[in-house]
């Protein structure tokens, strides 16, 4: 049995890190990154798969809502696994179930096999999300050497999508199997790493010397850029990530506890209102294949509402909603960047490749332009954000984003117009996120104490990849409804897009909205100064 080494010692005077920290940091900054690039290597491939399955993009779209609804829809169960479990046995244990999903959905010839298997990611990924950032915070001391070991954790998570893109268009090339592959082996050796390098618990957590300050975990300094979806380390107390069960409970705790049957209704009623809503085109509203699994959805959202309210601990814990409007504005213009961001993938994905007849790897090529822009700005968000403040940039990212998914709709001609059309789209879309990512996750977290950061950024996450679910599988039954028949004209092929598009536009004109009715409520008296930060 391989022996779990002391945790790292941490960065001395000189604020050096030493080779252990070094490896921890990377660790879990690496499996930050693949579970980032899970999503974009889907984009790309979706087209692959489909023709090898033989599947319509109502059926192919699960490779990419599986994953995120396996993510969004058991991120609070997620997050209540670690805190009765411990982050250590949790993540690792976690890292070993993706590795197997991963093989499997790479020999998949069954599309529900494709979709189990990304669920399970998408929950693994649920595990090991909210715990990386709380393992950075108890083992980096306070200041500059956290700040150093969160930014790169940061950048690794920015960077990830890229490099999905890319490795998918490269690798779907030759197959769309070997594109879902490649994470198995990578994963493996991050768990071997993570068996070594991962603290035991917060005793061992913290290092105890002259230049670590006692008491083991600390909050993340202040200004420090963090990923959406993870909440900086808390106090004791409420809503905290512990290895240890809390007072009262003991390592055999009940299915109760748990939150099991919440966590499996609620994921239930997704998966079941999404498979309502692509059967839609195929059988229409009153067809026992589209109104069976709608019913469904809701019986089982009733069901989920009654499990909550009878249990003394619920999965969805609203209270950090109450009276804070900046965090319910955040989760709403989080959510439609994201739904809208993904949707448009998903619809130029569709043109490029399965209309137009595009390589995978030119549409990777192509759609790099919307990518890049945030990865090679991650380390600035926070200095853009205490520049102009929180609200303005939530609201020119949304501008751009809607005036982005707008040029779409303009009457053209076919074949595409990629320079005159498509990359200004692409374009204008990157510098949503650049200017409203960090913006958003800042503003979430801003009026939140520090014993309902993560439950808060529970909520604002499960806001954000719910919403990609949705839009996505909206856009798939939308291009199957219009879908131009064998042998249709160039007019057709370029119609069959706008019923998704303008769904796209419309989740971003809501985003702008939204985001406007912060501008308004943070706006300062005339003799105030203008804010740095958001509400």
């Amino acid at each position: 049995m391989t022996r779990t080494l002391p945790a790292p010692v941490a960065a001395g005077a000189d604020e050096r890190f030493g080779p252990r920290l070094w490896g921890l940091l990377l660790v879990l900054a690496g499996n930050m990154l693949i579970d980032a690039l899970e999503v974009s290597v889907a984009v790309v491939a979706l087209p692959a798969i489909g023709t090898d399955l033989g599947q319509p993009p109502t059926v192919t779209q699960w490779a990419m809502t599986g994953f995120a609804a396996g993510f969004g829809g058991l991120l609070l169960f997620g997050a209540r696994v670690v805190t009765l479990l411990g982050r250590r046995r949790v993540y690792l244990a976690a890292l070993l179930a993706f590795a197997a999903a991963t093989v499997l959905s790479a020999l998949a010839h069954d599309p529900w096999l494709l979709l189990a298997t990304r669920l399970a990611k998408g929950f693994c990924a649920a595990l090991t999300a909210p715990t990386g950032l709380a393992i950075i915070t108890s083992t980096f001391p306070e200041g500059r050497p956290r700040s150093r070991a969160v930014s790169v954790y940061t950048l690794f998570g920015a960077g990830g999508f890229t490099a999905g893109l890319l490795l998918s268009g490269w690798l779907t090339e030759t197959s769309w199997r070997w594109a879902f592959a490649f994470p198995a082996p990578v994963v493996l050796l991050l768990f071997a790493c993570g068996l070594r390098l991962i603290p035991k618990g917060d005793d061992e957590s913290a290092p105890k010397g002259p230049d670590v300050p006692a008491g083991g975990a600390q909050s993340a300094p202040k200004g420090a850029d963090v990923p959406a979806g993870v909440a900086r380390s808390a106090p004791k107390g409420r809503g905290e990530l512990r290895d240890q069960p809390p007072p009262g409970r003991t390592r055999t705790t009940t299915t109760r506890h748990f939150g099991i049957p919440g966590a499996l209704t609620l994921l239930g009623a997704l998966l079941a209102l999404v498979q309502g809503i692509t059967q839609l085109p195929a059988h229409g509203w009153t067809a026992p294949q589209a109104t069976a699994p709608l019913t469904a959805a809701v019986l089982l959202l009733l069901l989920f509402r009654q499990i909550e309210r009878r249990s003394a601990d619920p999965l969805l814990n609203t209270g950090p909603l109450r009276g804070n409007p900046a965090l319910i504005r955040s989760a709403i213009g989080a959510a439609c960047l994201n739904g809208s961001y993904l949707g448009l993938l998903f619809v130029l994905t569709y043109q490029t490749q399965t209309l137009a007849g595009w390589s995978p790897l030119r549409t990777a090529f192509a759609l790099l332009p919307a990518a890049a822009p945030p990865a090679l700005t991650a380390l600035a968000s926070g200095r853009l954000v205490a520049r102009f403040g929180a609200p303005r940039l939530i609201v020119a990212g949304a501008t751009c984003a809607f005036a982005g998914t707008m040029l779409q709709l303009r009457s053209h001609a076919w074949p595409l117009d990629y320079p005159g059309r498509m990359l200004p789209t692409l374009l204008l879309v990157g510098a949503a996120f650049v200017l409203s990512f960090a913006a958003l996750n800042m503003q979430a977290m801003s009026r939140l104490a520090p014993a309902d950061r993560l439950t808060g950024s529970g909520l604002y996450q499960t806001a954000v990849q719910l919403a990609a679910v949705l839009a996505v599988a909206l856009a798939a039954a939308l291009l199957a409804a219009h879908a131009p028949a064998h042998g249709a004209g160039p007019a057709a092929a370029a119609a069959a897009c706008r019923p998704a598009l303008t769904l796209v536009a419309a989740l971003g004109l809501l985003g702008l909205l939204v985001g406007l009715t912060g501008l308004i409520r943070t706006r300062p008296p005339a003799s105030s100064p203008s804010p740095h930060h958001g509400e």
